[in-house]
């Protein structure tokens, strides 16, 4: 199992991902939404002030789960980051105003038991802090593969469900590559310091899987309903993430009987993370690709407010 300074890395990664999802959600929402692949707007987004704030918050996600990587296994660290969610709504709450409903306090309760389960129940053992080459031409191949088919499925879709769940899986594997090179990244740092880090592969290898998981992730807040996109992305980061640490760097996990409290707890995260994706707050959160909804325990949608 991880070491408590990962596990405490890993929250302070998943608040400040969850910060910057406030903070971008409220600038991508001002951003039209195209019919193909905005190859633009990124650069669209750079000229909002508030997503370049949600651009340094995820840069101090990006230090605190390298940390986090180094002193931990991928399969504990990246589950952690199902946090964000609940995280992202609270803070939205203390940021943006509104109320979360006792739908959304469901939602957290059933995230953080079912989490708390299934990590329990699994106890993920700390494997290798390096994946010889031999290992990384298979993953990178596999998950290349399944982007581009997600993507592609995404592509042959308008804007709704499917097309935002298309995306979301995209988006998923690529956060979870991205952790497995940051984690092969660290251990160059630790081993040969930055003149090792910066001579890595792997060290420009996150960085590009990063900018790809962070444009995916945009595509699909935008392409449909959060209650599409959120329980894909939340259960393909977990699972992506603990099949890299297996395969990767001989991570192990228990099997036989605790099968079944550890998919308990993933049907948990799972339900719980579809219930806050319907609450208006969280919605307002997914940014200008949501519609406003109907009024949900007596919260309706937040009211629009000027973004930077």
């Amino acid at each position: 199992m991880a070491t408590w300074p990962a596990v405490l890395f890993a929250l302070l990664a998943a608040a400040s991902n969850a910060l910057a999802t406030v903070l971008q959600r409220r600038a991508a929402r001002t951003v039209p939404l195209a019919p193909g692949l905005r190859l633009g707007l990124l650069v669209d987004l750079l000229h909002r002030l508030a997503w370049l704030g949600g651009m340094l918050a995820v840069m101090a996600a990006a230090c605190f789960q390298a940390l986090a990587l180094s002193q931990g296994a991928l399969s504990v660290v990246q589950p952690l980051f199902v946090l964000e969610l609940p995280l992202a709504l609270l803070i939205g709450r203390l940021v943006l105003g509104g109320r979360i409903p006792r739908g959304g306090w469901a939602g957290v309760t059933l995230i953080v038991v079912g989490l708390g389960s299934a990590l329990a129940a699994a106890a993920p053992t700390i494997g290798n802090d390096h994946a010889p080459v031999s290992r990384w031409i298979p993953a990178l191949a596999v998950c290349a593969g399944v982007i581009a088919t997600a993507v592609g499925g995404a592509l042959r879709h308008g804007a709704g469900g499917v097309r935002a769940a298309c995306f979301a899986a995209s988006a998923a594997v690529a956060y979870a590559l991205t952790a497995a090179l940051m984690k092969d990244a660290t251990h160059a740092w630790q081993t040969g310091g930055a003149a090792a880090f910066f001579a890595s592969w792997q060290t420009y290898g996150f960085a590009l899987v990063g900018v790809l998981a962070l444009f995916l992730f945009e595509n699909a807040m935008q392409s449909g309903p959060l209650t599409a996109s959120q329980p894909v992305l939340t259960l393909g980061d977990a699972l992506v993430s603990l099949s890299l640490g297996v395969t990767l760097f001989d991570e192990r996990v228990r099997a036989g009987w605790w099968l079944v409290p550890e998919a308990l707890g993933i049907g948990l995260v799972l339900w719980g993370a579809e219930l806050l994706s319907r609450v208006a707050l969280t919605r307002d959160l997914a940014g200008a690709g949501q519609q406003p909804a109907a009024a949900e325990d007596g919260a309706g949608p937040e009211p629009e407010t000027p973004s930077s």
